[in-house]
């Protein structure tokens, strides 16, 4: 029998796609996936240092790793994602128990690496360079995968067209953990496409740090993002495509047309803002500024009225003002983001915004995030309740997590990606609703999610 793994992910969507991959590629190998930490001979931490605190979770899971390993010589530790990539052989030395560090573009290598190291029990490996091209990966998508908190569901698949950045935006880490901005060849991503459709994937969501700027490197072979949308929206039997993450700077008007163009690309935007503070962006180095946002918003609206838009906001950043987060409440307001991931700045080692003063107390930051967040769920809740009464097609990921007597829920999705709970009498359970679609109406609206009843049968 094959060894045993186990896998922690921190992070985004980027890390949980890269996750699910390298665990269809262990099983493919013979290694078993282990119901936990102390039942698996390797962990995996796959990790995120875009914030101090996911990186002090990472120290404290490998503490902890330390702890469970001391009596177990056998078992050992991989480190993988942009904390590998910031820390490096200091992870190495300072945990001997890790025994192996992948970057993010050494997670292609990863599995043939995993399997040395599990023959050669004294050896260490590194996994650390940046590569010119986008490292291609084998395919490993015709297994199981692990299962993950955010992985998707059975009809839906992350495919990445790219992998780094160029924007060195004031406070990010991310150009110096992920590398410069590599497009992947648009014939490998439209590969990837055809092969998750002919699995039975329904809902495809294309992945980089700035899908916006894909092409504009010699890996994209002279194909724009636009032009990739529209190849991949053509492929038959994709009812829904999505893409993440846009920086506004970056987007194009043939990429906001295509909202109203493309039947199959569903009504929903992540747009980082960041701050409503013309003054903070400039600081920032955003690129943008408020009106030109605005502008996006209002030409994103015309073209697919109903349109949600999510957004990442960052309060407390060096020198922002009580004006400057009043501005940014303003500008949550006009806009009217359904979604937000909302942050207080942190430093992170390297960036422009370490040595830019003053710096805004965490007191003082923690009471802004509070008010921006309670500002969010007053208008997610009203966002959700106009939704009451509305018909909706839901792709149905599996149960729902939460459950009630004498009802049997299922969770899925609408086309904008909310996340609506359908209760069935246990009798009328269509068979393998996992995967399918089904016509529902929303009956209720709840504070992060909806509820609905049966409208018509699945398919």
């Amino acid at each position: 029998m094959g060894k045993r793994f186990y896998i922690v992910t921190f992070g985004c969507q980027m890390n949980v796609n890269d996750s699910d991959w390298l665990s269809r590629a262990l099983l493919a190998r013979d290694w078993r996936e282990a119901s936990g930490e102390d039942d698996a001979d390797l962990v995996v931490l796959n990790t995120c240092s875009v914030r101090e605190k996911p990186e002090q979770k990472v120290h404290s899971a490998l503490g902890r790793l330390g702890t469970l390993f001391r009596d177990r010589p056998e078992a050992f530790a991989a480190v993988g994602g942009c904390v590998a990539q910031q820390l490096g052989p200091e992870l190495l030395r300072r945990y001997p128990f890790v025994r192996l560090v992948f970057g993010t573009d050494g997670i292609a290598e990863t599995p043939n690496a995993l399997e040395q190291v599990a023959r050669e029990p004294h050896l260490q490996l590194q996994l650390l360079d940046f590569l010119k091209a986008y490292p291609e990966r084998e395919d490993a998508w015709d297994g199981p995968a692990a299962e993950h908190e955010d992985s998707p569901g059975p009809a839906q698949c992350f495919v990445n067209i790219m992998q780094g950045c160029d924007n060195f935006c004031a406070y990010c880490i991310v150009p110096y953990t992920r590398g410069r901005q590599k497009s992947r060849h648009p014939e490998a991503v439209l590969r990837e496409c055809r092969r998750q459709i002919a699995r039975g994937v329904r809902d495809i969501t294309l992945l980089g740090q700035n899908v916006n700027s894909y092409g504009q490197d010699p890996g994209g072979a002279g194909m724009g993002f636009a032009e990739l949308l529209h190849a991949v929206a053509a492929l038959p039997g994709l009812e829904r495509l999505r893409f993440t993450t846009s920086h506004p700077k970056d987007i194009a008007p043939e990429v906001v047309r295509a909202f109203g163009e493309l039947p199959n690309l569903c009504p929903h935007l992540h747009l980082p803002l960041q701050s409503g503070s013309d003054a903070v962006l400039r600081r920032m180095g955003r690129k943008y500024d408020t009106a030109r946002y605005l502008g996006i918003v209002r030409d994103l609206q015309e073209a697919r009225p109903d349109i949600v838009l999510g957004t990442d906001i960052i309060v407390g950043f060096p020198g922002e003002t009580d004006e400057d987060f009043e501005q940014t409440l303003e500008m949550m307001r006009t806009v009217r983001f359904e979604s937000s991931f909302s942050f207080k700045y942190s430093d992170r080692p390297g960036v422009a915004a370490v040595n830019m003063k003053p710096k805004v107390g965490s007191d003082v930051a923690g009471q802004r995030l509070a008010r921006l967040q309670e500002l969010q769920n007053e208008i997610t809740s009203e966002a959700l309740k106009s939704r009451v009464g509305a018909l909706e097609t839901v792709l149905f990921d599996g149960p729902s997590k939460v459950q009630s007597p004498g009802a049997v829920h299922w969770r899925g999705r609408d086309a904008a990606g909310r996340v609506v709970n359908v209760p069935f009498a246990s009798s009328q359970i269509p068979s393998d609703l996992a995967g399918k679609m089904m016509p529902v109406r929303i009956m209720e609206a709840k504070k992060h999610s909806l509820i609905g009843e049966k409208a018509g049968e699945p398919w």
